[in-house]
């Protein structure tokens, strides 16, 4: 028998509750809440009742913000309750900033509109990097959060427009700029509007209509879009782009950092089809890349890119005091599956301290790792508020992808005009968005990276002014390692980026796009790598490609870059209908359907609790209706895992460690029902769903019977053994190989049939691999030695969410052997 547990495509948290919260009056909640004593004797004395508290609190914390972050962290965890729970705070020191002459080659009306937003030097590190792009050479520009980076591409983007356009306004010199969001290619739109110059600039995208479309294609300077829409729209109708694209001189290519796994893959190649097709036009543009949170930039932007390119990583800008908190919920009374003890969850936690804080008018942004989750942090946190004043629950709300667009741009207004006090989010708020003004930052359990982590952070305290940060961990390993190791996070470089542009499931469908908008030659292959010549021939003999005196042509009838989804969501995405009126809802990514879109789910939407009546996997569609259920729910997958072929392999003593290829095969084959907010299962239903079957990379071990014996783990439970191995290493893995814990999954068994042995995989959860196993098999020893030290310090007798179950264990976290898991990495170590 195996066990497994697969990729987990979404974090189900738990429902938020109010035990730390309800029932305190005005005057205990501001008492025991964010704000120091010496305020509170302020705000008691304030005329007006609650309204005036709150502006009182507000106008205090603002006035004396420099001296109070961390004493605002004390403070939250002196409310009656919390005792224990700041694990390590860490102060940051403020730096001062340095600033530099503008250029000289910069145009007068460009200077001036930035002077006349603030900004009357820009910092060093700007200056630089804009020195660089603007004598075409290509620069990654890797600094802080808040660094200002959007000027040093802008600066020359802007003054090249302007100056080269012709004598009746015909363009000049084009920027295209690719975000990884469409709120943060909107976020820039305002911030270049806010210039007010003669540009002319605009979005392309999702959310963009047909007339404003082909005005950018004709008219526009500047065209701020996305992978997605350069990938199927811009390329594959490049020759009506042709004035755009015959004078593109930078390609602007933001927050980089978030380019990794197969869909890094997948926009390095869109990248080098850009660069095609441009060279094809005439024009050779200059790539501008920006990241706060990359490590290698100039390796990471030569991979993405294909080209030398220079970094530039010295930060100039200023910086406030940051104070960042590691916060670890407490054990509650309740138990998980098989008795395993439970801590509080993280999402409660960051509701009832996203409360504390818009009490005090304390401007807050929390990070939720799900959308379900983002939605029930919003929800309790106003029903918090309302006990405390019924005008405070509107100023908090809840952003998240799956919104229509016309939601998500009223959000990203009310956030920017200061309407909304507190916001649960999604990191698709993470990259970039420029909020000015936020005072603090919760993230309800660690992102997966350390670069999405201080991203993340980095959203507080723009500018100058102090922060607050606050790690809340959840219930699981590598949350717990981190909120009682904290130099695990605090003391190590942000990790290099990991994708493989050579993955034959990129490359295929990327030639074929290729090839669909110009016949690739013999010269162009070497653009897309050393194996891209196998490939073509291997597409070419399977009748995709067709060989001619003049290249190789797409034949065949469907659009070529419809074959490649570059987000490797596995297709298109599942559309969720309202059954009474055919509304649509929301959408679900399709490869994350099969677990959140399945018949009987529970999905929240904006507030609203929704329970899936049908899912139609052929149509893409989802039928939902109203309702208010007691519970939740979690999908529960099996899956069987055959090697494929060994590419490397380590002995360790009588251990061996390997990777390689392999075939995994997942199945949803029921759902449990948890009661809200305890989290307790009350009930499982079976579904029957389709199988699905995806081969990929995978790192492996195996531990041969003599070994067993010798160790005296004959006897025990192996399968046990194994399996609680496997669950608390996949949720280390993301500490040492750059990867998210819903990017992985893993299989263990006493005795697998092709070693022939007991053995235990962790495997990428994306098609062709994205280079995750690969990393953990070079960090392997400290990987599992991280492991063993994370079961070992565990407080609990048997194994909890935070050493050894997962919350996505195919077989319901049974069996697990603590003990026996120790034993058996002391044996793998040992050697």
């Amino acid at each position: 028998m195996s066990f497994s547990t697969p990729p987990l495509r979404q974090h189900n948290e738990t429902t938020a509750t109010r035990d730390s919260y309800k029932g305190r009056s005005t005057k205990d909640a501001a008492r025991t809440g964010a704000v120091p004593s010496d305020l509170m004797k302020a705000v008691a004395a304030s005329p007006g009742g609650v309204g005036a508290l709150a502006l009182t609190v507000g106008a205090l914390w603002h006035a004396r913000r420099v001296t109070l972050t961390a004493t605002v962290v004390e403070r939250l965890a002196a409310v009656p309750g919390r005792e224990g729970r700041l694990t390590h705070l860490e102060r940051l020191p403020a730096r001062p900033g340095r600033t530099a002459a503008w250029p000289g080659w910069a145009d007068p009306a460009v200077v001036a509109a930035f002077c006349a937003r603030g900004i009357g030097e820009p910092w060093v590190h700007q200056a630089v990097a804009a020195e660089a792009a603007y004598a075409r050479q290509h620069v990654v520009l890797a600094t802080g959060t808040a660094s200002g980076k959007s000027l040093a591409y802008q600066l020359p983007a802007l003054t090249s427009a302007l100056t080269t356009r012709g004598p009746r306004g015909q363009r000049g010199a084009t920027t295209l700029y690719l975000a990884p969001t469409k709120a943060l290619a909107q976020d820039q739109l305002a911030g270049l509007a806010a210039l007010g110059l003669d540009a002319r600039v605009t979005t392309h995208d999702g959310d963009s209509s047909r007339d404003q479309r082909e005005w950018a294609r004709d008219h526009a300077d500047y065209v701020l879009t996305n992978p997605d829409m350069l990938h199927r729209s811009l390329l594959p109708g490049h020759e009506r782009w042709r004035s755009f694209l015959s004078q593109l001189t930078y390609v602007v290519v933001d927050e980089c950092h978030h380019y990794r796994g197969v869909f890094g893959a997948h926009v390095a190649q869109v990248l080098r089809r850009l660069r095609r097709i441009c060279a094809a036009h005439g024009s050779h543009p200059t790539f501008v890349l920006a990241s706060a949170t990359v490590a290698e930039p100039e390796t990471a932007a030569a991979r993405l890119t294909g080209l030398d390119v220079l970094a530039v990583t010295g930060d100039s800008s200023p910086r406030g005091e940051l104070s960042l908190a590691m916060w670890q919920p407490s054990l509650t009374r309740f138990t998980g599956e098989n008795g395993a003890p439970l801590r509080r969850a993280a999402s409660s936690e960051t509701a009832d301290l996203l409360a504390d804080l818009v009490a005090a008018d304390i401007r807050t942004m929390a990070f939720i790792r799900s959308r379900r989750g983002a939605e029930q942090v919003a929800i309790t946190a106003a029903e918090l508020l309302a006990e405390v004043d019924p005008s405070l629950p509107g100023k908090v709300a809840a952003y998240r992808g799956g919104y229509l667009p016309e939601e998500r741009r009223e959000l990203e207004r009310q956030l920017r005009a200061g309407e909304l006090t507190g916001l649960a989010a999604t990191n698709a708020l993470e990259l970039g968005i420029d909020v000015s003004g936020l005072d603090a930052v919760l993230l309800a359990g660690f992102p997966g990276t350390r670069a999405a982590f201080w991203q993340q952070i980095g959203r507080a305290g723009r500018g100058a002014a102090d922060a607050l940060g606050v790690l809340v961990a959840r219930d699981d390993p590598l949350d717990t390692y981190l909120v009682t190791h904290p130099e695990a996070l605090l003391g190590q470089p942000v990790e290099a980026t990991v994708f493989d542009p050579a993955n034959p499931y990129v490359l295929g469908p990327q030639l074929c796009a290729a090839a669909a908008e110009l016949p690739l030659t013999e010269a162009d292959l070497p653009l897309f790598g050393p194996t891209a010549r196998a490939v073509t021939d291997r597409l070419t003999e399977a009748g995709l490609l067709r060989r001619r005196s003049r290249g190789w042509f797409w034949t065949d009838r469907r659009r070529a870059s419809d074959l490649a989804d570059i987000r490797s969501t596995g297709g298109p995405p599942v559309s969720l209908v309202e059954a009474r009126t055919g509304r649509v809802i929301g959408t679900v990514d399709a490869g994350s359907a099969h677990s959140t879109a399945h018949a009987g789910a529970v999905y929240v939407h904006r507030g609203e609790t929704w329970l899936v009546e049908s899912l139609d996997l052929d149509e893409h569609v989802a039928v939902i209706g109203r309702a208010e259920p007691a519970y939740s729910t979690t999908a529960r997958e099996t899956t069987d895992i055959s090697i494929v072929a060994e590419q490397d392999h380590r002995m360790w003593g009588d251990c061996r460690l390997s990777v390689g290829q392999v075939d995994v095969t997942h199945q949803v084959v029921s759902y449990l029902m948890r009661r809200r907010p305890s989290g307790e299962v009350i009930g499982e239903e079976p579904l029957d769903l389709p199988e699905r079957t995806l081969r990929t990379s995978a790192v492996w071990w195996t531990v041969p019977d003599h070994a067993l014996e010798t160790a005296g783990l004959a006897g025990r439970d192996l399968p046990g053994s194994a399996h609680a191995a496997e669950h608390c290493s996949i949720g280390l893995l993301p500490l040492f190989a750059t990867c998210d814990r819903w990017d992985i999954g893993g299989v263990s068994t006493a005795l697998h049939p092709d070693t022939g042995q007991l053995t235990v995989f962790v495997h990428d959860g994306l098609p062709g691999g994205a280079g995750f196993a690969e990393h953990g098999f070079a960090a392997a020893r400290e990987r599992l030695t991280a492991t063993r030290e994370t079961i070992a310090a565990c407080e609990c007798f048997d194994g909890c969410p935070s050493c050894v179950q997962s919350p996505k264990c195919g077989n319901q976290n049974n069996p697990l052997d603590k003990s026996g898991a120790l034993r058996l990495l002391d044996v793998l170590l040992d050697g």
